[in-house]
């Protein structure tokens, strides 16, 4: 029978390696760090945790089932899913196309690449479809990656057009898909090679956790992704496992939730006289409004409003009283930053620019509250 990606999040313990004896609806958390080779029977033998473990194994046959891919590793932080990406595909001397607006830890990590193993990093405007191609044409390209939508720019990338470049010029497209979420949308049904995320964010929801996965398309790539996740020590812990499947059955009521309650505010930003702009890919002034709405089944409750001044937009920040100034995004307290101090505090003022972030632009993560009370602590906050 066909499940929905809900009814599959609500059943998470039926991923399960194997049946628990006492039909347990919670899979048991095996916290151990070894395995009695001896007293094991099944066809799966597991000695040692980082290598394989049975509680983290369901969340991965999980996360492979829903992005319809080949195999799943489950990582210590979100940044892990995107080291280990770099770690199984790029060699010394590779070369990767990102899009210029990425994540800041995506961001930082690749110049660590640059300097230790000599990537040789090209930045593009993947809306820019042209320009992406002659440099697939041009460069020997292993790797391509982008996010949709980008953060904090919130630029919708063409995933398919994207993957059909990527693979003319043979090259590995991956999505980093940790602000749509796979509730939203598959990268790999539009012909990615890999998705990866942060499940801190959205996929855990509750905000007590640090975390990742990437899926991979072909049974090849993830196996080549298991190899190195057990090589470099890149497995996520049963206990964190834990506490991402507390939270995971919720996942697409909290994200309605998100977009009704983000778009609400989003339009009351827009009618204020202080606010010069504001990016929400689910308002019809955001240049890929259609692409997304034909790629994305949910907006999620992220997007930018682009105050009149920084120091108006410091003044907000701290004035509010619900609205944490905190970094990272999808928990169900709402939350707001300034990109340039905190997440993307990496890059230059003139990256910054480049991607449409200017010294006033502040990031709303809309949370679970009421949203009359949060628009209420926006009106004091700036008066």
């Amino acid at each position: 029978m066909k499940k929905s990606i809900e009814t599959s999040l609500s059943h998470i313990a039926k991923y399960a390696p194997f049946e628990d004896v006492a039909g347990a609806s919670h899979f048991p958390i095996y916290n151990t760090g070894t395995f009695d080779l001896k007293k094991q029977h099944g066809e799966k033998i597991y000695d040692y945790t980082r290598s394989d473990n049975p509680t983290r194994e369901m969340l991965e046959n999980l996360f492979t089932d829903v992005e319809k891919g080949a195999g799943c590793v489950c990582t210590h932080t979100g940044i892990a899913s995107v080291a280990l990406l770099f770690e199984t595909v790029l060699k010394v001397n590779s070369h990767i196309l990102v899009e210029a607006d990425c994540y800041g830890g995506t961001f930082r990590l690749l110049k660590v690449f640059k300097e230790k193993y000599k990537i040789t990093v090209h930045f593009a405007n993947f809306l820019e479809q042209e320009n992406l191609e002659d440099i697939l044409k041009n460069n020997p390209i292993d790797l391509v990656l982008c996010e949709s939508p980008t953060n904090p720019g919130l630029k919708i990338i063409d995933l398919e057009a994207t993957a059909t470049l990527s693979h003319k010029y043979n090259a590995l497209f991956a999505v980093d898909n940790s602000l749509a979420t796979f509730m939203s949308q598959r990268p790999l049904e539009f012909g990615a090679d890999f998705s990866l995320f942060s499940t801190t964010k959205y996929v855990s929801g509750h905000g007590a956790v640090v975390a990742g996965a990437i899926v991979a398309k072909t049974k090849e790539l993830a196996q080549e992704i298991h190899y190195y996740a057990n090589a470099l020590g890149r497995s996520q812990n049963p206990m964190d496992v834990y506490l991402i499947s507390l939270g995971i059955a919720t996942l697409k009521i909290r994200m309605q939730e998100h977009q009704k309650s983000s778009i609400e505010i989003a339009e009351f930003l827009q009618k204020q006289d202080y606010i010069t702009k504001v990016t929400h890919p689910a308002l019809k002034s955001h240049p890929q409004y259609e692409l997304a709405k034909k790629q994305m089944d949910y907006i999620p409750g992220v997007f930018c409003a682009d105050f009149e001044s920084l120091e108006l937009a410091e003044k907000f920040i701290q004035n509010t009283e619900i609205f944490g100034e905190k970094c990272s995004f999808g928990s169900p307290d709402s939350r707001v930053e300034i990109p340039a101090k905190i997440s993307h505090a990496s890059f230059s003022k003139e990256e910054l620019e480049a991607i449409g972030v200017t010294s006033g632009t502040v990031r709303f993560s809309i949370g679970l509250e009421n949203v009359q009370d949060l628009i209420e602590d926006i009106k004091q906050a700036v008066q």
